[in-house]
């Protein structure tokens, strides 16, 4: 069987494909994410996560790589990762009381047969109306800081949501059944749940 690969250093990533009971290993992409493009948010999505999984499969020989980039979109606006409080604090006042979009696009890459198909998902999250000082503790602990739109829904991050609708993976960062399912076009099958809270290797 095919080594895969996970071409992500993100935790998250790493423990929602761990849900699925494959081995796998990580070598995370060293691609610099750049949001010049003039692309829509899921076909962004979708290129920078070929660009990481590219830049990973060029090291292995008979792999499938898996990669993925998460992206929050708003009134016309695409949110990526803040590194400063300062920035975290300006995206989180954006979104605050409003309804954004989290598109994540993932790659998977055969190494040895070239193959490949990249893909996106999209869930809708309902913030809720805070004021600035409920804000302010949360970019204190530091949790928003390389987080996608400045939040993380797993942790701390979900007091600020009313909602989601759709895949609840998909914002933690990686769009579970849609991987499994392309996963399986590369004959690695494995079976969810119905209700998701079991997945059995096929």
């Amino acid at each position: 069987m095919k080594a895969i690969i996970l071409a992500s250093a993100s935790p998250r990533r790493r423990d929602i494909l761990e849900k699925t009971g494959l081995k796998f290993t990580v070598d995370a992409s060293c691609y610099e994410e750049k949001f010049t493009s003039k692309m829509g948010p899921r076909a962004l999505a979708r290129f920078l996560s070929l660009q990481k999984a590219q830049s990973v499969a060029a090291r292995h020989r008979n792999a499938l790589i898996i990669a993925a980039d998460t992206l929050i979109f708003f009134e016309g606006e695409v949110f990526g990762k803040p590194h400063t409080k300062e920035e975290a604090l300006r995206m989180l006042r954006r979104l605050n009381g409003g309804v954004h979009t989290v598109v994540t696009g993932f790659t998977i890459i055969d190494t040895k047969s070239g193959k490949k198909m990249s893909r996106s998902a999209e869930t809708m999250v309902h913030f809720r109306r805070l004021t600035t000082k409920q804000i302010e503790p949360y970019i204190a602990s530091g949790e928003p800081l390389d987080k996608a739109g400045g939040y993380a829904i797993q942790g701390q991050g979900a007091f600020l949501i009313r909602k989601i609708e759709g895949d609840f993976f998909n914002v933690v960062g990686l769009p579970l059944r849609m991987v499994i399912q392309g996963l399986k076009e590369f004959g690695v099958n494995i079976s969810l749940s119905k209700d998701s809270s079991g997945i059995k290797r096929g």
